[in-house]
């Protein structure tokens, strides 16, 4: 089954080990996610899971989106996002109902996907992890710049996708094989080992992960 819960990064922390070893976790929590619709072939052309997570006020969608949430029979959400699941899988869910952290467990590798946190306009040292230039012995006002982008008279000109200065972060990414080191139930929270692309209360994806093996406890 490839359907996953839609959250928010709270933060980071650490937790300790039996034998005193301090890991880095990323907590999210991925409370009240609520099954929006069931789509199947028949009608949508493909089998998928609707699943919406937080809170909106219903005066702040438009007429359309009010609709949908209410034909559901669900409290209108944040964001909505879609899994892709097997059709003998739709029998499992239905419109309106609940999904919790049953799905998941300790020691689960999972996938996180997040929009990074964006940092602006970048040159291309810091956006591509260039090697800067010399910083002594005669290079004068040319320490962290690109450097030569042109090339003879042929070809004459820049071939497009150079790597040039631009826009750094703000893009959608994943990151693949986190492990699930701690799930708290009662406050539905995963903490997850390692880092979490994202600011700090930003919505955060969490699926079983695609190159997983199972693991030998």
């Amino acid at each position: 089954m490839n359907i996953g819960l839609i959250g928010k990064k709270i933060g980071m922390t650490r937790i300790f080990t039996d034998n005193g070893d301090s890991l880095p976790v990323t907590v999210l929590e991925v409370s009240n996610n609520r099954v929006t619709q069931i789509k199947k072939v028949e009608t949508d052309g493909y089998n998928a899971i609707q699943v919406t997570y937080g809170k909106q006020h219903a005066n702040r969608l438009i007429k359309p989106i009010q609709g949908h949430f209410a034909n559901a029979g669900v409290e209108a959400g944040r964001v909505i996002k879609e899994f892709r699941v097997n059709p003998e899988e739709l029998n499992e869910f239905k419109a309106g109902m609940r999904l919790g952290l049953g799905m998941f467990h300790v020691g689960q590798i999972v996938d996180v996907t997040s929009k990074s946190i964006g940092k602006g306009f970048s040159g291309t040292i810091k956006r591509h992890n260039f090697s800067s230039n010399r910083a002594s012995h005669g290079n004068s006002k040319s320490h962290n710049v690109p450097g030569s982008i042109g090339m003879a008279q042929d070809p004459g000109r820049v071939f497009p996708g150079k790597k040039m200065s631009g826009r750094l972060g703000g893009e959608k990414c994943t990151i693949q094989n986190l492990e699930i080191l701690r799930i708290d139930v009662d406050r539905e929270l995963i903490h997850v080992k390692g880092a979490v692309p994202g600011a700090k209360e930003s919505i955060v994806l969490l699926r079983t992960g695609i190159k997983s093996k199972a693991r030998v406890k």
